[in-house]
């Protein structure tokens, strides 16, 4: 190999308790190329990015940086070599400022104090030159999904890298800021950067790489010029097989009203006013309704008002008839909700636990699983989770003992689908279900909520896909500001239309509920 390669990953394999994550993978990245890797949920792509940037050490295989052997010990090895990675679950102290996140471990000093004043400018130049909206003092626990992956991209730059790996650098962002991130990738390439762009969003690798390599099952499958192939050919390279990018789906036939919102308000962390403003709507059984906007409008805490993880300061929230306002957050989920949360590490699993024991994480109580003098029947806990796991197809290195912190994000995420699925519910609540997953195990998880939907079942979804907020919901309600300012049927809209009143450009005449639903 020539040293035109910025970097060279040669024969790299990495094991876990026997199990091959990397078999015998070859990569490499061009200078100021933009380079993707593509490959299913559990693919061994994060793992491989993990080794470039020192969190793993190869079993066999090396790395060239350059055309020079190195030898990348640990993270801060890779940040000497100027190697930087966002990665796909945020490394973030969440008690600190967005500020002090991004300067922690290079801050400026003088005379052992911190040069804040000139980190902030730094940090403030940097944002408004690549287009990246934060804000630098606010805590890192307060602010949305989006303005975290922004933290973490300016984390990276921050440090000067010319190596700069992006782990699913999109799953959390709006349409808007991932068409300004992947020009500021375009941008960033052109200025030298070399930039490795691990993503599952085919459209994405068609638009901004120049070639891809796809790893299918811990092995090289091949690398394609981007030029001369189509989102079609990249997907069955990823998962073997033709996938059908549109839902398929009969005419809704709705119900009884299942989840009613009456004039809910959630007030807001960072700001004196409300997140959720005085918001009503209903759900019915047999529909999948979606709230579609730009992350950071009042979606996150609305949904945690109705699921019980944010209090509420006025309003009503009604399950089949019943108010669950002041249930506690296991009585509603008995009373029939069921939760695919936004964030899947902070709400929707136990990263320590097994993979067995979060999929009863709800349910551990209950005959089946815990008898009457309160000891876990450990055999019906490890039979049903296999179950599950065959089921949705959840990949794990050590089966259902194995701890979930060690699995992909991806197949952390079918293992909450498979548990709120199979629990009793009348109603489910999805929020970026398909986030960072693969069109493999989108298309599963969208045949599953409407298969959801087709059972009688009430779907509420929240996503920021606008192909999925056309493709999947029967009927979609628009938040801005933390109100609800427009609701739409997918096939007498556009995505123009909807990103105007996403934008608060327009709103509709208040709905009618009666006449609506």
């Amino acid at each position: 190999m020539d040293t035109q390669y910025a970097i060279e990953m040669v024969n790299i394999t990495k094991r876990f308790n026997g199990f091959t994550a990397n078999d015998n993978i070859t990569l490499t990245l061009k200078k100021g190329e933009i380079h993707a890797l593509l490959g299913e949920n559990g693919a061994g792509k994060s793992t491989l990015m993990s080794i470039l940037f020192g969190l793993y050490q190869p079993d066999e295989g090396y790395i060239k940086k350059d055309g020079q052997k190195v030898t990348i010990n640990d993270p801060n090895v890779a940040n000497a070599l100027g190697i930087g990675m966002v990665h796909q679950h945020f490394k973030l102290v969440e008690c600190f400022t967005v500020l002090e996140n991004i300067i922690l471990g290079v801050e400026p000093t003088d005379k052992g104090f911190i040069k804040r004043k000139e980190a902030r400018e730094k940090v403030i130049k940097l944002s408004e030159k690549y287009g990246l909206n934060i804000d630098p003092d606010a805590k890192t626990e307060d602010i949305t999904v989006g303005m975290q992956q922004r933290t973490e991209i300016l984390k990276m730059l921050f440090r000067d890298n010319d190596i700069l790996i992006f782990d699913e650098p999109t799953a959390v962002l709006t349409p808007q800021e991932i068409k300004e991130l992947l020009q500021i990738m375009k941008n960033l390439a052109k200025e030298g950067k070399s930039i490795l762009f691990i993503s599952h969003k085919l459209q994405e690798i068609m638009e901004v790489a120049d070639r891809c390599t796809i790893i299918r099952k811990g092995k090289y499958i091949g690398t394609v010029d981007i030029a001369k192939t189509n989102a079609q050919e990249l997907s069955s390279m990823m998962v073997g097989r033709n996938v059908n990018f549109h839902v398929e789906k009969k005419e809704a036939n709705p119900g009884n009203v299942v989840l009613e919102i009456k004039n809910l308000s959630v007030s807001s962390k960072t700001h004196g006013k409300n997140a959720v403003n005085n918001v009503s709507f209903k759900v019915r059984a047999g529909e999948i309704v979606c709230i579609a906007g730009i992350d950071g409008n009042g979606q996150t805490q609305l949904i945690q008002g109705i699921t019980g993880l944010e209090p509420i300061s006025a309003g009503h929230i009604l399950l089949n008839g019943n108010d669950i306002t002041k249930y506690s957050i296991r009585k509603r989920n008995i009373s029939g909700l069921s939760h695919i949360p936004e964030d899947r590490h902070k709400h929707g699993l136990v990263l320590e636990y097994s993979l067995e024991d979060n999929i009863v994480l709800q349910r551990y109580f209950e005959p089946d699983f815990t008898n009457k003098v309160g000891f876990l029947k450990r055999n019906n806990i490890s039979e049903y989770a296999e179950k599950l796991s065959e089921q949705y197809d959840v990949r794990s290195g050590n089966g259902t003992k194995t701890i979930v912190r060690s699995m992909s994000g991806g197949n952390q995420q079918k293992a909450i689908i498979a548990r709120e699925v199979d629990r009793k519910h009348d109603l489910i609540i999805a929020v970026q279900p398909t986030r960072g997953l693969d069109v493999g195990a989108i298309e599963g998880i969208h045949k599953q909520l409407v298969a959801e939907r087709d059972a009688g079942k009430a779907v509420l979804l929240v996503s920021l896909e606008l192909d999925e907020v056309m493709d999947l919901p029967d009927r979609i309600l628009v938040m801005h500001d933390g109100e609800i300012v427009g609701e739409f049927d997918p096939k007498k809209t556009t995505q123009e239309e909807l990103g105007l009143y996403m934008a608060g450009a327009k709103k509709n005449k208040p709905i009618n509920e009666e006449a609506a639903v």
